[in-house]
């Protein structure tokens, strides 16, 4: 059986990622992993902190997963390309959830640093992941912002269509 953090963790992804941040209350956690109020706030101080930890818990498990899914690939644009088929098997695996950490960005306000500094760091860990592949800035920042948009368009139409599109568009950026 899983320990109460762990069920506490388990609960906050699946709410968030079905009703998003503001919409999940600490109660509600509580209720579904079937942990008592002191064992919740033995854990985590807030929901903000919850929140924290449920970003760094994500963030090592999507750079582990994209990092599993390319790591056969040695050839440089095909390593890129297959980037970008991780969107597709995330969309498909979380059916066209997103990217949790732009979905908690739209729900808190701009002055939550402690949350927001974490989405950041997150963002710019993805935008080097591209720098030390690619070991050109302009280039690297293009095809991350293609990745980005990529998530977005996707979540935002429940479609493949223009991660496709990306992959066309690198091909021909890449030599």
């Amino acid at each position: 059986m899983k320990s109460p953090r762990e069920r506490i963790l388990q609960i906050t992804f699946d709410l968030f990622g079905r009703q998003g941040y503001n919409s999940t209350g600490i109660n509600q956690i509580i209720s579904e992993a079937t942990v008592a109020k002191a064992s919740f706030y033995q854990h985590f101080k807030s929901k903000e902190d919850l929140c924290v930890e449920f970003l760094n818990v994500r963030h090592q498990y999507w750079f582990n997963e994209l990092n599993l899914f390319c790591t056969d690939e040695e050839n440089l644009k095909q390593r890129i390309l297959k980037s970008f088929d991780f969107l597709i098997y995330m969309n498909q695996k979380e059916n066209f959830r997103g990217c949790s950490f732009l979905n908690i960005l739209s729900e808190i306000p701009m002055d939550n640093v402690k949350i927001l500094s974490v989405i950041q760091q997150h963002k710019k860990d993805l935008r080097n992941y591209f720098l030390q592949l690619l070991k050109d800035e302009e280039l690297s920042d293009h095809i991350y912002l293609l990745f980005e948009s990529s998530i977005i368009e996707s979540q935002l139409f429940r479609s493949n269509e223009l991660v496709e599109r990306s992959k066309k568009i690198i091909n021909n950026l890449i030599p």
